[in-house]
């Protein structure tokens, strides 16, 4: 029940009083809808058909005033009288209907919008421990189930005011009929309540192949250029066959478990109906008045009845959902890296230097090994430091926690001498521009991409960065120019294109540190040098980081920082560094030149 109430919690939070004022309507509904059936009694009596023996029901009492009306004038009255009440009811259920429809669709927005923005503002250790799938797959199927979870709460909330309703109205007839009704209603409920345990198993089960679903065909689109190229199309449709088939055993289940539950209710209220009416007529000699209105009560009331199993059946089979949107909501943030006060629209340029002191850092607290180890580095402003070192060596690692991506878990980070807080994150990515190797890009123009960091990017600017980024004449000759739709992931464009607009993309922005992840490794010799004339243009202006596997992006570096094992082996200038003989640096360079020849 915890993961009900919370969301409970979350609707009152979101809706307020409007929530009370629905089931306050859904209570008068059924006060409307019981005053319209005791109107039966007076009206069968007034037709003269039968004689109803009435005078016996105190409740009754409130219609004497009809009894001095001749019937060609008390009819119409009491026929115009229910008319009223039924066009009322409908009315104010009409309403309802929209207002609920209002609040639901409302509240699935709203746990949307606060479920992406806690993903948001998660850390990047958040991201690297949960998978991309399971987080598409709850922000769409399991979010959807949760909100259609919580109407059915609210509907079973409604039905129970509802009922109480005419239970107590029922009573006023008859309590010793009411009170035998309920004990069976409350006995076949008690019974029935494996369908309950059933349908929360057959939620988790739901919930365990949704989330495999959403993952495969996540992995599989991804990469459904190794699928074709290996020609794994039929292994790949062997298992979709699998899964989907298994969906759809779970959906004929739940509606197998569904109609088995109503069927038991329907046979047991057939026979309740039997049962009450034989001893309504023989053991609590009930008046014809008695038994026709608790019949029409009863004949409405015994629906919900039913109808409140159902109910707490779906619940039952939303609840995995409930669950993990609320761990996910409580992970986020647990996983908090800045507060809504962080948004702001200061920007945080390097005016000295970036400083690491004693960094070091684990992707794991349970590790021995660390991927960063005592690390002392200082990165001049407006001036190019690159990173070089074997795979695996911690560069991209040290370059996620000059960012602000990831926290050392020993030592500080420092910009211009003050230590970077997490209140001084966005700020300083504000001032970042950073081309990972492999680019992203959406899918959409070339114009709307180049505009996704700076939204008034004046058409000049964007041909000012297109040309810096050697980007300037493939994209000239494009059918509609900066217009030019890309395609998902940029897929219409080759590796080299891409690295040259997304290169484009960070320029425009006009950063103060451009930070590029073996961002030329995708370009021609001849684009590579363009770049490194560019960067050269830079130096001065901006402070410039690069991790490079080739090393002859980055011979006009300033500083070289060579990285082994996590640790700093090597630090100085590219020639500098060339000439240490038997050096990590000398024997890189010298395979890379060996592979040249």
């Amino acid at each position: 029940m915890k993961p009900i109430v919370y969301f409970l919690k979350q609707i009152h939070t979101y809706s307020g009083k409007i929530i009370y004022f629905n089931l306050l309507a859904m209570a008068g509904i059924g006060l409307l809808e019981g005053v319209g059936i005791l109107l039966l009694v007076p009206l069968i009596s007034m037709s003269g058909i039968v004689d109803m023996g009435a005078s016996e029901i105190p409740v009754l009492g409130m219609f004497n005033f009809l009894e001095g009306i001749p019937a060609s004038t008390g009819l119409p009255m009491i026929l115009g009288i229910y008319l009223l009440i039924v066009i009322s009811q409908n009315i104010v259920k009409r309403q309802l209907s929209v207002k609920n429809t209002i609040l639901q669709q409302g509240f699935l927005r709203y746990m949307r919008v606060q479920t992406y923005q806690s993903l948001l503002r998660a850390n990047w250790d958040f991201f690297i421990r949960n998978r991309k799938s399971d987080l598409i797959n709850v922000l769409t199927a399991e979010i959807a189930r949760s909100s259609a979870g919580a109407h059915s709460v609210l509907q079973f909330i409604a039905s129970i005011a509802f009922s109480m309703i005419q239970i107590v109205l029922a009573f006023i007839l008859s309590p010793s009929i009411t009170a035998f009704v309920l004990l069976c209603g409350l006995v076949l409920i008690f019974f029935n309540r494996k369908f309950l345990k059933r349908s929360l198993a057959l939620g988790s089960r739901n919930y365990e192949l949704g989330r495999e679903y959403i993952a495969g065909i996540t992995d599989q689109l991804n990469g459904i250029k190794d699928i074709k190229s290996n020609t794994l199309e039929e292994s790949r449709l062997k298992w979709y066959g699998v899964i989907t088939k298994n969906m759809q055993n779970e959906q004929v289940e739940y509606t197998r478990l569904k109609s088995t539950s109503q069927l038991y209710y329907k046979v047991a209220s057939a026979l309740i109906i039997a049962v009450f009416i034989y001893f309504a007529l023989i053991m609590f000699n009930a008046q014809a008045a008695q038994l026709l209105l608790v019949i029409a009560i009863f004949s409405r009331l015994w629906p919900r009845v039913a109808g409140i199993q159902a109910t707490l059946e779906q619940i039952a089979t939303t609840i995995p959902s409930f669950q993990v949107v609320k761990s996910l909501q409580h992970e986020c943030e647990v996983a908090r890296e800045y507060t809504s006060q962080a948004f702001d629209n200061n920007r945080l340029d390097v005016m000295k230097s970036i400083q690491c002191q004693n960094v070091s850092f684990r992707y794991s607290q349970n590790k021995s090994n660390y991927a960063l180890r005592d690390v002392y580095i200082t990165i001049p402003a407006n001036q190019m430091t690159a990173f070089v070192g074997p795979s695996g060596a911690g560069k991209s690692t040290l370059i996620d926690i000059l960012m602000g991506l990831n926290q050392p878990e020993e030592g500080k980070v420092y910009i211009d001498g003050n230590v970077l807080t997490t209140d001084k994150l966005l700020s300083l990515r504000r001032a970042i521009s950073y081309v990972p190797q492999d680019p992203f890009l959406f899918n959409t123009s070339i114009r709307e991409n180049l505009q996704l960091v700076k939204t008034d990017a004046t058409e000049v600017e964007m041909w000012e960065a297109l040309e810096f980024s050697s980007a300037l004449g493939f994209v000239q000759n494009l059918p509609n120019g900066l217009d030019t739709v890309i395609g998902d992931r940029g897929i219409k464009l080759s590796g080299g294109e891409r690295q040259r607009l997304v290169l484009a993309r960070a320029i425009l922005r006009k950063p103060s540190i451009l930070v590029l992840d073996e961002a030329t490794s995708a370009l021609d010799t001849e684009n590579e040098a363009n770049i490194q004339q560019a960067l050269e243009r830079l130096k001065g202006k901006m402070t410039i980081i690069v991790i490079a596997h080739r090393l002859s992006t980055i011979k006009n570096a300033d500083q070289v920082v060579v990285l082994d094992e996590g640790r700093v082996i090597q630090q100085g200038g590219f020639s500098q560094l060339s000439k240490e003989r038997k050096s990590l640096f000398s024997n890189l360079l010298n395979r890379q030149t060996e592979a040249l020849l």
